[in-house]
């Protein structure tokens, strides 16, 4: 899993461009004798099944992500990314070899009833799980479970919530048009760039003062752009953003306040605004059951002082929710984190985890594959 691990990172691949990390996948389940079916969601997801033969009805699912994401990787490791701006920041690449270890495992095993493998693309682009379920991967599965390495546990410890566990996701662009003009004459222009940072203020203000402070939300604002030289005015301004909370009458308030935000701001400035949001991610909501025997298979692999609660939900989104809405599932986090300071949080040039985890991954599926198909026999 370590060799897999670091040749995945080494050679990192964006949202549905995992062509060769889909190859390795392929040449180790070959190696493993698992059929898979390839060329899902667009063309680099794997659908496999392990006891496929059985004649079995009951069917649990076992999902890892591939992708990587457009990041300088900044680590000095050994194994660091070898394409410039493409990186493994998120785990990925662990989560991979993770679920190929459980294949092995499985491989193994007297099991009552059959486990399908997905190995997805385009998580961090948020809709590959989606595109999967449109090449109806999910057919036939009465149940799904997934992990997440993250550093913010330590090593040996698998964190396992019923409930909301990771936000809804709101996307948004915003298109600012006033008038240019010159730098020292002001009055003859619309300032696209004061505009713009009126909005970024006042859009905090959302949260701030017409949110619940004991309910979770956050504006975030990734991309501005404005103007092409010191002294013009722009006229155009571009932002970009995303909106994140942890339940569904926060998240109306916060997209009503932006439409009424963007109004007034519009008669304010005498700019032309233009607010879109696109299709975000609905929130993971792990159910009882599947929660359940997600933590009675923790248990098994770290005993009862290995399974936490990873405290209150996360806004990170995550596209294991799209599961979610058509079976039962439940997502857990394995704790992998290191005593080093130079390494930085998920999403940043310097992330890095540590790789015992691996092996914490692999026994969890298993187990909870197991475990799941075990409660599902009638």
């Amino acid at each position: 899993m370590r060799d897999i691990r670091r040749s995945l990172h080494r050679y990192p691949e964006l949202a549905y461009k995992e062509n060769r990390t889909a190859s390795l996948i392929a040449d180790e389940l070959d190696r493993l004798g698992i059929p898979y079916q390839q060329g899902l969601a667009g063309g680099t997801g794997i659908r496999a099944e392990i006891a496929a033969n059985s004649g079995n009805s009951v069917c649990v699912a076992l999902r890892a992500d591939m992708d990587a994401l457009p990041i300088l990787e900044k680590t000095d490791l050994p194994f660091a990314s070898t394409r410039p701006g493409v990186m493994h920041a998120c785990g990925h690449d662990g989560h991979v070899a993770m679920l190929l270890g459980a294949a092995a495992l499985l491989d193994t095993m007297e099991l009552p009833g059959r486990v399908v493998l997905l190995f997805q693309p385009g998580e961090e682009s948020g809709n590959g799980a989606a595109a999967m379920i449109e090449d109806q991967v999910l057919d036939g599965v009465d149940m799904i479970f997934s992990g997440h390495i993250d550093t913010h546990y330590p090593l040996g410890r698998i964190t396992v919530d019923q409930g909301l566990i990771c936000s809804y996701t709101d996307p948004f662009t915003i298109g600012i048009h006033g008038l240019g003009g010159h730098a020292a004459r002001p009055h003859e222009a619309v300032d696209s760039v004061v505009v713009a940072a009126n909005l970024v203020m006042n859009m905090q203000t959302l949260i701030s003062r017409r949110i619940n402070p004991s309910h979770a939300a956050v504006v975030t604002v990734g991309r501005l752009e404005a103007g092409t030289v010191h002294n013009v005015i722009a006229e155009h301004a571009v932002l970009e953003g995303t909106v994140r909370s942890a339940d569904q009458e926060t998240r109306e308030k916060i997209l009503a306040g932006f439409e009424r935000l963007i109004s007034g701001m519009q008669d304010m400035c005498s700019a032309r605004i233009r607010l879109k949001f696109f299709d975000g991610l609905p929130a993971v909501i792990n159910d009882p059951w599947s929660t359940e025997l997600a933590r009675a298979a923790a248990v098994q692999v770290v005993g009862e002082e290995g399974v936490i609660s990873q405290g209150m939900p996360s806004l990170g989104g995550e596209d294991f929710s799209f599961y979610q809405q058509h079976i039962p599932g439940c997502m857990v986090r394995f704790g992998a984190g290191l005593d080093d300071e130079k390494v930085g949080p998920a999403h940043s040039c310097r992330f890095n985890f540590d790789e015992d985890v691996l092996a914490y991954g692999a026994s969890w599926y298993a187990q909870v594959a197991r475990t799941a198909l075990g409660a599902l026999n009638p």
